[in-house]
């Protein structure tokens, strides 16, 4: 089945594949609202990026695996399967598990917003929105990968974080991680048995324009266990220290 692709604005088909082969990154907009997913592809086509729009779940998976984008942005209340589990499906799909995706939706409740980074999420933008404020927050999502990081690869135990590819392995299987998911954990890991507060992890960690909050430093920590902990409940590597924030620790 073919993508219902965004003609919106004028844009064809042939030039948003066209501007993607280019150099544009290109950004898959899944909003079965028609005006909103034309003000949105209208505004990131003008900032300098590629847009293909999709009313529905269907075929995005699809899609993507044949032309990764570099970011999606999710409606939650979409036909077929909704944003968050369209969201779940992307992370446990290996070729697309690391692509950025930010929620755009309704939802303004601090729960809804935290499922959504729980599920893999890396921004949260709520309705009704500044053009400018998303594009500036896709801009900040996407610089965060192209960031340049340290090259030495770290050893801990099992674990092993190559920063120049932005690779995790544990015990020689690599475990998928998003942009974010990574920099916590080399960015603790660099700085292991020292003790940081979740404001100092957001300051280190995160880029300006992300919605975050200190507890958005739990949720991902608590899926950076789920991914590298023996025992997630039972942490070896990630530790809580109570009442000031988290620490990383090398394991004897």
């Amino acid at each position: 089945m073919s993508s219902p692709v965004s003609t919106l604005m004028g844009t064809s088909t042939h030039e948003l594949i066209s501007g993607f082969a280019t150099g544009k990154a290109l950004i898959f907009v899944v909003e079965d609202d028609a005006d909103i997913a034309r003000l949105i592809c209208y505004h990131l086509d003008t900032s300098g990026f590629a847009t293909r729009w999709f009313p529905s779940s269907f075929s995005v998976i699809e899609e993507a695996l044949a032309n990764p984008p570099a970011l999606f942005l999710l409606d939650i209340m979409i036909p077929g399967s909704d944003g968050l589990e369209l969201c779940r499906h992307i992370r446990q799909t290996k070729l697309l598990a690391g692509i950025h995706i930010i929620f755009l939706t309704a939802k303004t409740a601090e729960g809804d917003r935290v499922k959504g980074l729980e599920l893999g999420g890396d921004d949260y933008i709520t309705k009704p929105f500044s053009p400018r404020e998303l594009v500036a927050r896709v801009r900040a999502v996407l610089r965060s990968s192209s960031e340049p990081m340290e090259s030495e690869v770290l050893r801990f135990g099992e674990i092993e974080i190559d920063a120049s590819s932005m690779i995790v392995r544990v015990a020689s299987r690599t475990v998928p991680t998003t942009t974010r998911e990574f920099r916590l954990l080399d960015y603790l890991a660099r700085h292991a048995t020292r003790v940081f507060t979740r404001d100092q992890l957001l300051d280190a960690v995160w880029t300006e324009g992300s919605f975050v909050t200190p507890r958005s430093v739990d949720v991902y920590v608590r899926r950076l266990r789920e991914k590298i902990e023996p025992d997630p409940d039972n942490p070896t590597y990630l530790k809580t220290v109570r009442g000031i924030g988290y620490r990383f620790d090398i394991p004897r």
